[in-house]
This record gives C-alpha cells, structure tokens and sequence, in this order.
C-alpha cells in the first residue's frame, strides 16, 4: 500500500513538473504587456488581443498554408521518390547497388548545414530564392536518404516468391512494384510520412534563408520575429 501511494505521489509530481511551461506559456499568451514582468502570476486581466496580433503580425494564415503546401508534396516526392529507389537496391544484389546505398547510407551522417554556404549560392544563382519548388527540392533531397534507407530494409523482409510467382503470371517490374510490393509497404510508409513529414514541417535552418518574403514565409519562420 505504501509503494503504490509513492508512486502516484511520484507520477503526481512528474505530472506537475511537465505543466508548468504549459501553465508560463498560458499566463504569458493571457498577459497585457504591462503585466509581462512576471511569468508566475496569473493575470489580472485576460488579454486576447494577444492572439489577434500574433495572426496578423506573423500572417500566419498564409504561413500555415504555405506549411501545408511545402510538406505535402515534399513528403509525397520523398515516399514516391524513395520508394521506387529502394525497390532495385533490395532485388538486385549487384556490386553498383551495394556502392548507392553506401553512398545513401553516409549522407545520412553528413550535417545538412556544412553545405549550406553552397547551396545558398547555387538557389541564388538559379533564381530559386522565396520559391516553393526550391525549398521543396532541397527538403526531398535531404529526407530521401532516411526514406530509402527504411524502404530498403522493409523491401529486404518481403519474401521475393513475391515477385517470381508474378514474372510468371507475365507482370514486368514496374508491374511488380506498384502492384504488389507498394501495397505492402503501408507500415514502413506511415514510418516515413511521420518523421520526414515533422522534420519538413519544423524546419527552421533551410526555410529561414530560402525563404525570406512574407507571402512564403513558414510557421516556424514566421513565428521567429516575436522573439
């Protein structure tokens, strides 16, 4: 009886221990300015003008649209894209093959932002700076690597009778793939929309250089300036 009092008196505690920043940030999004000296105590008046500034000063209609826009067809490019690659790497055991996925296996511990300076000036130079399909080309081309490296693995588990019983049946590859081996990556799929799908969605160090207007601006972006 005593350890189960300690541990909901534990588990309580933790509780607590997580709300507080939800209770500062509620107390602080409730605050009038001349109220903002201390995150602690709770306001005297309740300010939602605070929420109307924040949408219109951020414009965070239009963000969220171009949020939306940004990560669904980067997430659609990089299961399509990384899909399809990752079929040959895992049928065909030839020496070329094994060399791809080296190379795809070690990007994936490159920083992304050792080549920033770089690609900056190439997205200059090729007139892509505050365009959409420039910042969805360099998020495909960052999650593509993590994508085809999951899509690999789980093509390695399906059994390659698969594929035989419908080269019999007169299927080509292209058939084969998108016929019987794509249904069955619905597991691994929900894997990849997740975590590329969070990472495209936050992601601050690309769009706060290649996308510097307003009218293309992403959340996390937007929401910088009111710090």
């Amino acid at each position: 009886m005593k350890k189960k009092i300690g541990s909901q008196l534990l588990c309580l505690l933790v509780i607590v221990i997580y709300m507080i920043p939800f209770y500062i940030l509620t107390t602080v999004a409730l605050k009038s300015p001349s109220e903002a000296t201390s995150k602690w105590a709770w306001p005297q008046t309740l300010c939602f003008d605070n929420f109307y500034q924040a949408w219109t000063r951020a414009h965070l209609g239009r963000a969220i649209f171009n949020n939306i826009l940004i990560t669904g067809i980067s997430v659609t490019l990089v299961v399509l894209i990384g899909a399809a690659a990752a079929y040959p790497l895992a049928r065909f055991k030839t020496k070329f093959n094994q060399h791809v996925y080296n190379v795809i296996i070690a990007c994936m511990v490159v920083p992304a932002l050792t080549i920033l300076v770089p690609l900056y000036k190439f997205l200059v130079d090729m007139g892509g700076i505050n365009s959409y399909w420039a910042i969805i080309l360099v998020q495909v081309t960052f999650a593509l690597p993590l994508a085809t490296f999951l899509f690999t693995g789980f093509i390695n588990s399906v059994p390659r009778e698969l594929d035989e019983a419908a080269l019999i049946d007169g299927c080509n590859r292209f058939q084969i793939f998108y016929m019987i081996i794509l249904p069955l990556l619905k597991p691994v799929t929900a894997t990849v929309v997740i975590l590329t799908g969070v990472s495209i969605w936050n992601d601050y160090q690309f769009s706060i250089f290649f996308l510097q207007k307003t009218e293309v601006k992403t959340i996390p972006v937007a929401l910088a300036q009111f710090f």
